[in-house]
């Protein structure tokens, strides 16, 4: 309390804020109204990244515990709920920029031709730590990513390349998850008898299905076919590892297994905390989807065929980047194998009481 009072303004350093929106066509001396616009957007963007950023190393830090505190998870959740708020402001973001029409932005864009999104530090740290390997990046210019950035900032990137991100955390948690195995309950024997009549169901319905002609059944059936040998391949670990190996899967073995556990059995206690948890990865994984989708579809509003900022290909680059750079699909590729509730194998009492916080005194 020794300290004079710190005003609003000096608090929040409001004077270094905002007097980095300075656009460049003013200083050029042919002023574009519109470049303030589109200035004040990045910068917003830049600072939700830093805040994203703070909340994620915070996660990877619980998950990096030799031992994770499961009473951390409930931070774990939070943090990431938070971060998918953010996203959500993100993509509403895109609107406002909408504001701004093509003509506008010609107005300036010669001035910031060099300058461009697939520069920002930040973005490509968030991915890095988030979980998108090198080798499932999109190149550009036939180059690795960390060429747009200075060589500090690559550097750091690429550090956070060897380090765990936060999928490695949740694999290595969920691998750990409990209950997989039970000696009074063949849990995955069962399981795949549902599945397996459920592809039936399926694939009878095609056949019988008047309103298809042979090629659409042909190719529906072949898509049955290898959902059904996808499916068996999560219950033979040789199989399963080789899939891994070729990047069909990412999580591990266990993890898989796990993840699939949790998902249809969500309404067990225990298993409560960890869907919301998944639930948080997947509308992640979403939003960031959306994000880079919207973002395409201004670039073609703004440029069409022209060639991007930053002379990277425009829209082209950011469709393919927006199917390419996903991180969580094995949680959406699981979605296959999902049955009804109806169709569950029922859980014998003796094994849903170790999945319950009942009291016993």
């Amino acid at each position: 309390m020794s300290q004079p009072p710190l005003s609003y303004e000096k608090y929040l350093k409001l004077d270094t804020l905002l007097s980095a929106q300075s656009p460049l066509s003013f200083e050029r001396g042919r002023p574009a109204h519109e470049e303030m616009l589109f200035i004040t957007t990045h910068h917003t963007y830049e600072i939700w990244f830093k805040q994203i950023l703070f909340e994620l190393d915070s996660i990877l830090e619980l998950f990096g515990s030799p031992v994770v505190d499961e009473r951390s998870m409930e931070t774990v959740v939070s943090r990431l709920g938070r971060i998918n708020l953010i996203f959500r402001v993100l993509v509403q973001q895109v609107e406002i920029l909408e504001t701004m029409t093509p003509m506008d932005f010609l107005e300036f864009r010669d001035l910031i031709f060099a300058a461009s999104g697939f520069q920002s530090f930040q973005f490509r740290l968030l991915e890095n730590k988030l979980g998108l390997r090198s080798a499932d990046r999109l190149p550009f210019h036939e180059k690795p990513y960390y060429v747009e950035l200075s060589q500090e900032k690559a550097k750091l990137a690429r550090d956070a390349e060897s380090k765990p991100s936060l999928f490695d955390g949740l694999n290595a948690w969920l691998a750990r998850t409990p209950f997989l195995k039970s000696e009074d309950f063949q849990f995955w024997k069962e399981y795949q008898a549902a599945t397996n009549i459920m592809f039936q169901h399926d694939q009878d319905f095609i056949q019988q299905n008047d309103n298809l002609n042979a090629a659409e059944k042909t190719r529906l059936l072949e898509n049955i076919a290898g959902s059904r040998r996808m499916f068996e391949s999560l219950f033979d670990k040789n199989e399963y590892d080789r899939r891994l190996k070729n990047a069909e899967w990412r999580l591990s073995y266990d993890a898989i297994h796990a993840a699939l556990l949790i998902q249809l059995y969500r309404e067990q206690p225990i298993f409560q905390l960890p869907f919301r948890l998944i639930t948080e990865v997947l509308n992640l994984d979403s939003l960031m989807t959306q994000w880079r989708y919207r973002h395409s579809i201004l670039v073609k509003r703004m440029l069409g065929q022209r060639i991007g900022t930053g002379g990277s290909s425009g829209e082209d680059y950011l469709r393919r980047a927006t199917d390419q750079h996903k991180i969580f699909e094995d949680f959406y590729k699981l979605t296959t194998f999902f049955i009804p509730r109806s169709r569950r194998p029922e859980l014998p009492k003796s094994f849903a009481s170790q999945l319950d916080f009942a009291f016993k005194g």
